[in-house]
């Protein structure tokens, strides 16, 4: 199975973005509409995962300028294709981009060992989020999440 990664705008990918994040954070994690969709996604880099067979959208991810890496959403079906791990290294290609020295991510206490052994650390205490206890964690930008790239076609 191959995949097209595209760095996308909100304003053109709206809807493809939001039939993606709908279906994990609205449907499958029970995540308030009004709290999923917010003024942040116009400034965010999105990141757009597409399955070159069915040209559907199966993942996204954003960054915002702050550093903050947000939204990522892998539909159930392509979990076990480590698609989460291309939206990452994605983002951190945009980091660097925008020459920051740091990215940080609010995620839930169960991702919490995935985000170390991609060289996150913990940063203050657990905190709530739409009903979730989340951690802060931050990685330094010149880490490089090794990941197997050679199952994906990259465009931007």
């Amino acid at each position: 199975m191959t995949f097209s990664v595209s760095q996308v705008q909100w304003e053109q990918a709206a809807p493809l973005l939001r039939d993606v994040r709908e279906k994990v954070f609205i449907c499958e994690w029970r995540i308030p509409k009004r709290i999923e969709f917010d003024r942040k996604d116009p400034l965010a880099y999105h990141i757009l995962v597409c399955d070159d067979q069915s040209h559907e959208p199966v993942a996204t991810g954003r960054i915002l300028p702050s550093g903050e890496i947000s939204r990522i959403a892998v539909l159930m079906s392509f979990r076990h294709q480590h698609i989460d791990r291309v939206i990452l290294k994605e983002l951190f290609r945009i980091a660097r981009e925008l020459n920051l020295h740091e990215v940080f991510i609010h995620c839930p206490l169960e991702f919490v060992n995935f985000f170390v052994k991609t060289h996150f650390h913990t940063v203050g205490n657990v905190f709530m989020e739409a009903g979730i206890p989340r951690q802060r964690m931050a990685c330094p930008i010149e880490c490089v999440l090794n990941c197997n790239m050679s199952k994906f076609y990259l465009s931007h």
